[in-house]
């Protein structure tokens, strides 16, 4: 209970409080506070750094705040935010046939998840978590040190208004704990629940094609990393025919298994193995070189809820991690691709990978002051990261990583600084990197990476709602001044 997935992190609280109700998550903060101890919560557990371990004296554990339904009042679905992704999936679906457009790990908690801005395999079609939030229920802390709950809404009239923008993407721990999230499609109109957010696919088509790193040259790589980023630009769009096409490449080290792109798309969809097989063929056309295996299943729904685990980098032995993550406006360029072929050939970056996301077409249809999240305008998420089991490897592997990523933004100082190709950092795939001199040399602070010019208007809701800074870690909002 004091360790959660990334093992290079072990808390040493004074007591973990497992908690199942909004007043006992009010009643634990207030005790906490009035003894002047560090409180820190968790929700699933799948934080990347150590934001609820270091020199927290109280953790909140919310795992048992896992209640999915829905609220007549407010005319929107209510979740918990100890609930995982998994079960609101499972729960959604079987109660009323309808989803969320979050992301595909059943075991992320949604309180960090939907707070950071999540996003999934159905994001390029619907749009970000976010973007259906109707209201969040938070236990914050006044100047006086009373804890107590308030209701924030999308409602612009709403006086806590605010405070329900925070949390569409100013991410977890920085403004209160995080109790409940009412969901419902914006602007909708629709008395029936099942039509007051998404209808889930019924079948979900898959595909996957896999290139052995033996029979790939390093001009196969850059012509299918070129490629996959090229297709993403022109297919990203609002409204394009392919943003209902989510796709992936996936990339290990040469001494890995190779290099996959996958897709997906709801298959009741029309042409869907059409779209999807246009995809395949426009990202591998200049490769050269045929893939061991390219495949197309259809599944139900829910098959991959059922898997724990499912989408975790690392299995349970073997998660120490550290990721990195960039918003991409473009593919990469030749030098950035040949940057990533040395780093992912290199001898002592065995641990390192690369995954590029598709992103865009109905995320973008949103304005950047809208909500927190303020990159809206990008084609591709990237995320690197590095597995591996023995802390012994912590330094090297942590290096590599370091370097690679330094000279994929070398241009930029390190990091994808906004403008140009690149547009920041995603908070949910936390990098304390980016606050370290030695690692980001480009003058951009780490809250812009994060927070582009949303980010004194959380500093200002920071001093309204935490003025005390009760919930703080390595890369939280900072109070102004």
């Amino acid at each position: 209970m004091v360790r959660g997935m990334n093992h290079r992190f072990t808390g040493r609280p004074d007591y973990v409080r497992v908690v199942s109700t909004t007043e006992q998550v009010r009643a634990a903060v207030g005790e906490a506070v009035a003894a002047g101890k560090r409180v820190s919560v968790r929700s699933g557990g799948h934080g990347f750094e150590d934001f609820t371990t270091s020199g927290v004296e109280v953790l909140l554990d919310l795992s048992e705040m896992d209640r999915v339904g829905y609220d007549p009042v407010r005319r929107a679905f209510v979740i918990e935010a100890g609930a995982t992704l998994g079960h609101v999936y499972r729960v959604l679906f079987k109660g009323w046939g309808v989803t969320v457009p979050a992301g595909e790990c059943p075991e992320v908690g949604v309180g960090g998840h939907f707070t950071g801005g999540g996003f999934g395999n159905l994001s390029r079609s619907l749009g970000l978590v976010v973007d259906y939030m109707e209201a969040v229920e938070v236990v914050v802390v006044d100047r006086d040190g009373t804890a107590r709950t308030i209701v924030a809404s999308r409602d612009p009239e709403d006086p806590h208004h605010d405070l329900w923008w925070a949390n569409t993407g100013g991410g977890g721990g920085n403004f209160g704990v995080v109790t409940r999230f009412w969901m419902r499609t914006p602007g909708t109109e629709e008395l029936e629940p099942q039509r007051q957010l998404p209808r889930a696919p019924a079948q979900w088509r898959s595909g996957m094609a896999v290139w052995s790193w033996d029979g790939l040259s390093e001009d196969a790589f850059a012509a299918l990393l070129g490629d996959f980023g090229a297709w993403f630009e022109r297919n990203s769009a609002p409204g394009s025919p392919y943003e209902k096409v989510h796709g992936f490449l996936h990339a290990s080290h040469r001494s890995g298994f190779g290099v996959t792109v996958g897709s997906m798309i709801d298959d009741s969809l029309p042409d869907a193995a059409k779209l999807m097989d246009a995809f395949f063929d426009e990202v591998s056309a200049r490769v050269g070189v045929e893939p061991m295996f390219r495949t197309q299943q259809v599944k139900p729904w829910l098959y991959f809820s059922s898997y724990p685990g499912w989408g975790d980098p690392g299995g349970p032995d073997t998660r120490r991690i550290k990721i990195k993550a960039a918003y991409l406006r473009q593919g990469y360029s030749d030098r950035q691709i040949g940057a990533v072929h040395r780093h992912l050939s290199a001898e002592g970056s065995e641990a390192a990978q690369l995954i590029l996301i598709g992103y865009g077409g109905q995320v973008n249809t949103v304005a950047p002051e809208a909500t927190a999240t303020a990159q809206r305008d990008s084609v591709i998420k990237a995320a690197y990261l590095s597995v591996w089991s023995a802390e012994e490897q912590d330094g090297p592997n942590m290096t590599a990583l370091r370097e690679m990523y330094r000279e994929v933004y070398a241009e930029t100082g390190g990091v994808p600084a906004p403008g140009g190709g690149s547009d920041g950092s995603y908070v949910n795939y936390a990098d304390a990197d980016l606050a370290d001199p030695v690692w980001n040399t480009s003058g951009v602070p780490w809250h812009t990476l994060y927070y582009k010019d949303n980010y004194p208007r959380l500093q200002r809701i920071k001093e309204r709602y935490d003025p005390r800074n009760e919930f703080r870690h390595g890369l939280s909002i900072e109070l102004p001044g």
